[in-house]
């Protein structure tokens, strides 16, 4: 990449697949495995790989319409995962109801009293994690999982999003406040969010 950012990189090898589209297969290789981790965390089981794969293709197709101009190839796809995933809103959900089952299933092998203790306390940190996602509004919730989840920076998240870089901010704001609520005090996606905003 010499001395090219990895951003500056992907447009370079974006804006060159208009006219040589085999190009293109360097953003999958790139990309693909994260958008399929972002969107298996928000759907459940095959809705990750059609989300991530249905990703690639509108942007294939669309990859004309791309302003570097507006963000990074990188938010430009976690935005085209965003609003499949919207879409999808009954597979969400399911999605993070099975994210709270995997808490119940006990690992192979006995158990000591407190290992049982902890998985339990775990499991109902969990469902209300799930809840307190399940409430938030469509938009801060999207703000909140690209940041978590997808590790993207406020500006990526805004150009992802197609809002101000403020918004963002105001929309993680109600989603942490909710999600402490939810966990008496505790937000355990404070520390993903401060490294994904100076990252």
């Amino acid at each position: 990449m010499g001395g090219q950012t990895i951003s500056e990189a992907d447009t370079a090898v974006l804006l060159r697949s208009r006219a040589e589209p085999d190009c293109f297969a360097e953003l999958f290789e790139r990309y693909f495995a994260a958008l399929h981790g972002y969107a298996s965390r928000r759907l459940d089981g095959a809705g990750g790989d059609d989300v991530a794969a249905e990703t690639f293709l509108i942007a294939f197709k669309q990859r004309d319409r791309f302003d570097p101009d507006r963000g990074t190839v990188r938010a430009w796809l976690y935005g085209i995962a965003t609003n499949l995933i919207r879409a999808r809103r009954r597979e969400e959900a399911q999605g993070y109801l099975a994210y709270a089952r995997a808490a119940a299933h006990p690992d192979a092998g006995p158990q000591h009293e407190d290992q049982t203790t902890d998985r339990v306390a775990a499991e109902a940190a969990r469902k209300r994690i799930v809840a307190a996602l399940t409430d938030l509004s469509a938009g801060d919730r999207d703000a909140l999982l690209l940041v978590v989840w997808g590790e993207l920076s406020h500006e990526e998240t805004a150009a992802a999003l197609g809002v101000p870089a403020g918004t963002v901010g105001s929309r993680l704001h109600r989603a942490r406040r909710k999600i402490r609520a939810a966990l008496d005090g505790v937000d355990p996606t404070l520390t993903h969010e401060r490294t994904a905003r100076h990252g």
